[in-house]
C-alpha cells in the first residue's frame, strides 16, 4: 500500500510505525472473512480492510468525520484479522494510532464523552469501582436490563494460602476482576500452592493500563503501566526484603488474558521512555498467561485429579488469548490431561462481544455476538462454560443460565473436593 503521510505525523514514532504497517497490507481481504463486525453489518468500512483505508486517509491529512469515528469505534480490536493475515499486518497497533488521531479531531456528543470519562476514571480504580459495584448489586432490581447484565452476583473468594515456597510468582490482581470474580486469583493461588509455588501480589500494582489506553487516554494508560513496573520491579530484581522477597520471582502471572496481552506489550509501548524502556522490556519478557505455566504441572495434576470432573465442559478461548497472545490449545491441553472432557464450539475463533468496554459502548452489536457465541457453546452439549478472561466470563454469563467460570476454578474445585491439598 502506497502512503503519503501528512506533515503532522510524518517522521514521528507513531507515523513511522503506521507507515510500516500500512505498507505491509496487500489488500487481499482475508481479514474481512474473519471479522465479526463485518459478518454482522456487511459494510466494507466495518471490516479491517475498510478501516485500514480510513486510517490511511486520516494519516494522509484527509478530513476526519464522525462517520470515520463510528466505523473505528465499532471495531472490537479482537485481532482475529491478525491471525488470518498472510502479510503479518499489525492491525491492532494501527487501530490505536488511528483512533488517537481521530479522537483529537472529532468531538464526541456530550453523552458519549461523559460515558467514556466515567469508564476510564472509575473502572481502573478499585476504591471507586468496588463500592459502585456493591451499590449496583443492592439496587439491581430497579436498574435497566443493560446495567443488570453487567452485575454478576457477589461470590466469595475462599481462603488464600499462607505457606511459603521457594518457587515464587507474581500475580496481577487487576482492577475489575477482584470485585467481580475474586475467586479467580484465590483459586489460582490455591492450585499453585498445592504444586509448590507461592503466588505473590504487589500491593501497589493495579490496572494493566489497557482500559485507559484503548479508550484513547493513551497517556493515562502508559502511566498505569509505569506504576505497575514500579510496583513489580523490587520483586523482579530481588530487592524486596522479608519472606516474600527471599527469592526472585520466576514469572509475572496473568489470570486475565486481556491484561496479559497488554503487559506483554509494555516493552513496545514504553520503548520511547528512557526511564522505563529497559524495565518494561524485562517485565514483558517475564509475563506469562496462566495457561503457559500450568502445562509444566500436567503430570502431577493428572495423577491427583483423573476422573474427578465428569461433566463435559465447553472452552471459550478469549480473543486476547488466541489472537492477541497467539496462544492456542494450551488450556484445552491442561484440562484434557487431568481428565476433563473439554470441547470447542463452532466458530471458536470469533469474538464473544465483550472486548473490554465494548459491550457498554456498543451494546447492540455486543449482544448479537454474545448470543451467537452462546448458541454455538450450548450446541456442544456441555454443562458448563469455562474461559480465561473476566470480560468474557461476565459477558457470557449475562446471557445464559449455564454456569460460566474461569478454567482454573474448575481445577481448584476438583482439588478441594477431593481433599487433595495436603501439606507438602
Amino acid at each position: 500500500m502506497q502512503t503519503n503521510l501528512a506533515d503532522f505525523i510524518k517522521n514521528t514514532r507513531d507515523g513511522d510505525e503506521a507507515e510500516a504497517i500500512l505498507r505491509a497490507c496487500v489488500h487481499c481481504g482475508f481479514c474481512t472473512a474473519t471479522c465479526p463486525t463485518y459478518q454482522l453489518l456487511g459494510d466494507e468500512l466495518d471490516g479491517p480492510r475498510g478501516r485500514i483505508y480510513l486510517i490511511k486517509q486520516v494519516l494522509e491529512g484527509a478530513q476526519v468525520t464522525q462517520k470515520t469515528q463510528t466505523h473505528l469505534d465499532r471495531c472490537l480490536t479482537c485481532r482475529n484479522c491478525e491471525s488470518t493475515c498472510p502479510s503479518g499486518v499489525q492491525y491492532g497497533r494501527l487501530a490505536d494510532i488511528g483512533r488517537k488521531v481521530v479522537e483529537q479531531r472529532v468531538q464526541r456528543p456530550l453523552g458519549d464523552r461523559i460515558k467514556r470519562y466515567v469508564l476510564k476514571e472509575a473502572l481502573p480504580r478499585r476504591w471507586l469501582f468496588e463500592p459502585a459495584l456493591a451499590m449496583g448489586r443492592l439496587f439491581k432490581p430497579v436498574l435497566s436490563p443493560s446495567l443488570q447484565d453487567k452485575l454478576p452476583p457477589a461470590a466469595p473468594a475462599g481462603r488464600r494460602p499462607t505457606r511459603s515456597h521457594t518457587r515464587k510468582m507474581l500475580v496481577l490482581e487487576g482492577c475489575v476482576q477482584p470485585g467481580m470474580a475474586p475467586n479467580i486469583n484465590a483459586a489460582t493461588a490455591r492450585v499453585l500452592d498445592a504444586l509448590g509455588v507461592q503466588l505473590i501480589a504487589a500491593p501497589k500494582a493495579g490496572c494493566c493500563g489497557a482500559l485507559r489506553y484503548h479508550l484513547n487516554d493513551q497517556e493515562g494508560g502508559l502511566d498505569d503501566m509505569r506504576r505497575n513496573i514500579d510496583a513489580w520491579w523490587p520483586y523482579v530484581s530481588g530487592e524486596v526484603s522479608g519472606e516474600a522477597g527471599a527469592a526472585q520471582v520466576e514469572a509475572i502471572l496473568m489470570t486475565a488474558s486481556g491484561c496479559g496481552v497488554t503487559v506483554k506489550e509494555y516493552g513496545h509501548l514504553l520503548a520511547h521512555d528512557p526511564a522505563y524502556a529497559e524495565k518494561a522490556l524485562r517485565i514483558s519478557e517475564l509475563t506469562r498467561d496462566l495457561s503457559e505455566v500450568m502445562p509444566a504441572f500436567e503430570a502431577e495434576l493428572a495423577q491427583k485429579m483423573r476422573g474427578r470432573i465428569a461433566e463435559r465442559v465447553a472452552f471459550h478461548p478469549p480473543c486476547t488469548l488466541q489472537h492477541g497472545q497467539q496462544i492456542r490449545g494450551k488450556v484445552e491441553g491442561v484440562l484434557r490431561a487431568v481428565g476433563v472432557d473439554v470441547v470447542l464450539c463452532a466458530d471458536s475463533h470469533l469474538c464473544c462481544g465483550s472486548a473490554g468496554t465494548y459491550s457498554m459502548l456498543q451494546p447492540e452489536l455486543s449482544k448479537q455476538l454474545r448470543d451467537r457465541k452462546l448458541e454455538n457453546l450450548e450446541a456442544t452439549g456441555a454443562r458448563k462454560i469455562v474461559s480465561a478472561n473476566i470480560g468474557c466470563l461476565t459477558h457470557l454469563q449475562s446471557g445464559t443460565e449455564m454456569p460460566v467460570q474461569h478454567w482454573i476454578e474448575l481445577i481448584d474445585q476438583a482439588l478441594g473436593d477431593g481433599g487433595l491439598r495436603a501439606e507438602r
